[in-house]
């Protein structure tokens, strides 16, 4: 019960909806338009995609040791060329600051996955019929009416399965927020699984950690059962009106 009394795993269990939700809606919409201009088979597109790619090939270590860098106020990259286009006059701790440390997390997170459903995206939009786009095309459907008339319902399956991968994930995530913040600052980017790391094996509560770890599985499983419920019956509605 002192789970339930405690303002910390409430506030990691707040800050892991909120990146489950910035992760399904930066991470798949991104990962979707990307596969669609690189779907088609060329020397070009290859060499695209292995270089969005490449960030799944670096471990996760790596990369937040990389965008802590990229990051950091005083000789960061990215705060050296906000400075100079002009949109900045002066640094901002990105890391640092309890308003931006979770949002910023979440750009290092999407950048690391995004590439894996890109992947996957691409691969189901190469199995979709070349008919249907001939069809379209006859019919005088521009690429953009492609797009949302075939590219996006064909694809229905593999986005949901994507939106489970990502909510799954999101709630699992770790080594990339413990190397770039550690939680902080003041919790502001304290997830369930950093939680349960401090608890078991910083201030080796194992028996707390266990029961935070338990917390993580039951909200995981819910969450994905709620998803799947929701568009089944969403699918069976508009099976019976067909």
């Amino acid at each position: 019960f002192d789970l339930f009394r405690d303002p910390i795993f409430w506030k990691s269990v707040r800050n892991n909806i909120s990146l489950v939700f910035l992760s399904i809606f930066t991470q798949l919409p991104v990962a979707l338009i990307l596969a669609t201009f690189i779907s088609r088979k060329s020397k070009l597109n290859d060499m695209f995609r292995t270089v969005y790619f490449f960030p799944q090939l670096l471990s996760s270590v790596a990369i937040g040791v990389l965008w802590r860098y990229l990051y950091d106020p005083a000789f960061g990259l990215i705060n050296e060329v906000l400075q100079n286009i002009g949109i900045i006059k002066s640094s901002i701790d990105f890391l640092g600051s309890e308003n931006l440390a979770l949002y910023s997390v979440a750009v290092a997170i999407s950048w690391r996955h995004m590439p894996f459903y890109m992947i996957l995206f691409i691969a189901a939009i190469n199995g979709i019929p070349t008919e249907l786009y001939e069809a379209g095309t006859v019919d005088g459907a521009s690429k953009i009416k492609s797009f949302f008339y075939i590219t996006l319902p064909m694809l229905k399956a593999t986005i949901i399965n994507a939106v489970v991968l990502v909510l799954v994930g999101s709630l699992k995530y770790f080594d990339i927020i413990y190397v770039l913040t550690e939680g902080g600052p003041n919790y502001a980017s304290e997830l369930m699984a950093t939680y349960m790391y401090k608890m078991a094996f910083t201030r080796f509560r194992m028996g707390y950690g266990s029961t935070v770890a338990f917390a993580l599985f039951v909200i995981a499983l819910f969450l994905s059962m709620l998803f799947l419920r929701i568009t089944n019956r969403n699918n069976m509605k508009k099976e019976e009106l067909n």
